[in-house]
């Protein structure tokens, strides 16, 4: 048996990068997973043939609040329950610029319209998604909400505006939510790949110039099984960090070594 079978769990921006791998790490431990990615994207549907039949791909905007609530009656309907949530997707400063690292676009250079995607996009998605799927997740007494954030000195770099504000605000609502659903039963922890991900967001190939040397998405496998799973009950508020989850110890050990309070 599965650590997670019969588990139902969303993946936002599963059609790619870290959400796809995420996905088949869910599916390979026993979940099924409503993948959700934006309308008209062929890569949603690549992501479905490759994965079978435990992925349920379903096309949503969930910038919108309506689509979100969308998402949530396609799990329980048709995969007949829900009890994980993963906040993953996201745009990084390869919206903003390719070169974002070594040649930064300074802050007052960034139009209106580019701060209000990035932060509608890495950080209202998940307030808006944690929101439709919390009513049923507590009424049910268990659930899990893991927020894809970044590592806290990303949060801080130079040029790093507005990806860097989008993943603090979404850091501390994960601190919020973890408050507000104590004694729910349900939980709401940070997960982060700890380093620049070999993802479409690494687009400065000077800055990296080796993608080998990028944390590989399959290193979120691990930890998003254990905080999707039963063993981590009672685990909440809390960052998780990809690159310190040591695969060669028993999970309970990996995720005392691999984490940290969320928020500050």
């Amino acid at each position: 048996m599965g650590m997670l079978d019969a588990k139902v769990v969303i993946v936002t921006g599963a059609a790619r990068g870290l959400g796809r791998t995420m996905a088949g790490g869910l599916i390979e431990a026993g979940a099924r997973v409503v993948g959700v990615d934006l309308p008209g994207s062929g890569e949603l549907d690549a992501a479905a043939r490759e994965l079978g039949p435990r992925f349920l791909p379903f096309a949503a905007n969930i910038c919108d609040a309506g689509e979100c609530a969308g998402v949530v009656e396609h799990a329980l309907r048709n995969a007949s329950g829900l009890h994980v949530l993963v906040n993953n997707a996201g745009v990084g400063m390869q919206f903003i610029n390719p070169r974002f690292a070594s040649s930064p676009t300074r802050f007052w250079e960034l139009s209106p319209s580019q701060w209000r995607e990035v932060i509608e996009t890495n950080a209202t998605t998940q307030f808006l998604m944690a929101r439709a799927c919390a009513p049923h997740l507590m009424q049910q007494g268990w659930g899990r909400i893991i927020n894809v954030t970044t590592s806290f000195n990303t949060m801080l770099m130079k040029g790093f505006c507005p990806y860097g504000p989008s993943k603090a605000a979404a850091e501390a609502n994960t601190a919020i939510m973890s408050r507000d659903l104590a004694g729910s039963g349900v939980s709401a922890n940070v997960l982060i790949p700890g380093g620049p991900a070999e993802t479409r967001m690494i687009t400065d190939s000077v800055m990296w110039p080796d993608r080998k040397m990028l944390v590989q998405p399959r290193k979120m496998i691990a930890p998003v099984v254990w905080l999707a799973s039963d063993q981590s009950d009672g685990v909440s508020g809390r960052r998780f960090s990809a690159d310190l989850w040591n695969d060669s110890l028993a999970a309970a050990a990996a995720a005392v070594l691999a984490s940290a309070p969320a928020g500050w």
